[in-house]
């Protein structure tokens, strides 16, 4: 044993990180099976309410949450034990590393070793079972594991392209994992602008359709790293002023959008970037709209101009059909954009209701629910675009105050608008963006 400090021996926690066999079975580093000696010993486990305290007294049968979140916690074990006694510990809040636990074996031997010493654990995720085996070795860790933390789900990084900056461009501005814009990247693929992009294959993006002085129908796949392709052959209508979103975990939509006229046809993107065949729209005819992934695998469009500026919108299943026109929430507005936030919500922003220009934002809850109107922050503007960032944050950036501009605004987890952020790259308006990995 290590770590003697004087009279007292610190023990930390192993923290061997489960691993998944075959079989869905955690397993240690030296792949024996431990999810089936937990259960053994939680069998008959009587669980108490969350211990949040700087001190405890532990009873044999129990198991306690241990919240140090706020200080280290000293565990003090029964005095008296029979063999076969069980407690179990687990770490609440993945804090045991900051402000651990020390365990105090309260006269009774620990691993073989006399009261003398004081046994500390402190890795994050820990859970510590223990059970009492006889005078000599006292109180033995049976279970000694950390439980991995669950990743969050989303992409780091994020990108925004095409547009026009009084001329059509295609260039793109790449987006970090800490919200900050880069510098311009010279442009790959036919300039254009009023393009709609998405995310499709977990970490790979797409831009679609777009206006290149006539409508197209053509697309430019972005890998996971964030170059962009060359341009495929369209599939599907060619049209300008389009939105477009993710859906299914892995898969996008392009919808909606102006042929000449408005309309509400949509095309779905398969997990492997390619663009499918026109599907008849549902939903009232429109362009100038914007659209966002919502609930972790579905999707919704909402707002527009159909002869005017409306606050309708229509949900994405996780299979990708779109539902019927939903009374709008929140002021009626064209020439926004959206995208999502926090992992399953999302998030509409700014925008021209007739001929001015706003900051408002909308919030979309994970079941789909649009919010009332949220007073803007940051400068108010239209023919914007935005992205995820950094796994559950957004960005919303460039666009037309009355001239163009590449300032940014960036969007927490919890949907905070932040102030403006000074531009990088060229100012332009009627650009796309996408998050990518």
């Amino acid at each position: 044993m290590s770590g003697i400090v004087g009279s007292k021996l610190n023990i930390r926690g192993s923290g061997v990180v489960g691993k998944l066999g075959t079989d869905g079975q955690a397993l240690t580093s030296s792949g024996v099976g431990v999810a089936a000696a937990y259960e053994d010993i939680a069998a008959g486990i009587s669980w108490q309410a969350v211990e949040t305290g700087s001190t405890m007294t532990a009873v044999a049968g129990n198991g306690y949450w241990v919240n140090t979140t706020s200080n280290a916690c000293t565990i003090t074990l029964p005095s008296s034990a029979s063999a076969g006694d069980t407690i179990i510990f687990g770490d609440y809040a993945r804090t045991w590393g900051t402000n651990g636990i020390v365990i105090d074996s309260n006269g009774l031997n620990y691993q073989g070793d006399d009261d003398t010493f004081d046994v500390e654990y402190g890795t994050d995720g820990l859970v510590l079972g223990i059970t009492y085996m006889d005078a000599t070795q006292g109180w033995v860790p049976t279970f000694d594991e950390a439980v991995a933390d669950v990743p969050i789900a989303g992409n780091d990084n994020g990108i925004f392209g095409f547009g026009t900056t009084g001329s059509f461009t295609a260039i793109t501005n790449l987006v970090n994992s800490s919200g900050v814009v880069g510098t311009d990247v010279t442009g790959v693929g036919t300039a254009r602008e009023a393009v709609g992009a998405c995310e499709y294959g977990d970490d790979k993006g797409i831009f679609g359709f777009g206006n290149t002085g006539s409508k197209v129908g053509m697309t430019n796949l972005v890998s996971n790293t964030g170059v962009v392709g060359t341009d495929v052959s369209a599939v599907g209508t060619a049209r300008q002023h389009l939105a477009a979103c993710s859906y299914g975990d892995d898969k996008g939509i392009f919808g909606f959008g102006n042929t000449g006229s408005v309309t509400a046809v949509t095309n779905l993107v398969s997990n492997s970037g390619v663009i499918a065949t026109d599907t008849t729209g549902v939903g009232s005819a429109r362009a100038y709209l914007a659209a966002c992934e919502y609930g972790e695998d579905k999707g919704i469009f909402g707002y527009g101009n159909v002869s005017g500026a409306v606050s309708m919108s229509n949900l994405v299943s996780n299979t990708g059909v779109v539902g019927t026109d939903v009374t709008g929430v929140g002021t009626a507005r064209s020439h926004l954009t959206a995208c999502s936030y926090g992992q399953d919500k999302g998030i509409f922003g700014y925008g021209n209701p007739s001929a001015s220009y706003i900051s408002l934002t909308n919030l979309v809850s994970n079941s789909g629910v649009v919010a009332t109107d949220t007073t803007g922050v940051g400068t108010g503007r239209d023919e914007l675009a935005s992205t995820q960032y950094g796994k559950d944050k957004a960005i919303f950036a460039y666009g037309n105050t009355g001239s163009k501009v590449s300032m940014s605004n960036l969007v927490s987890n919890a949907g905070v608008v932040a102030t403006d952020v000074d531009g990088v790259g060229t100012a332009r308006q009627d650009l796309g963006a996408c998050s990518y990995s």
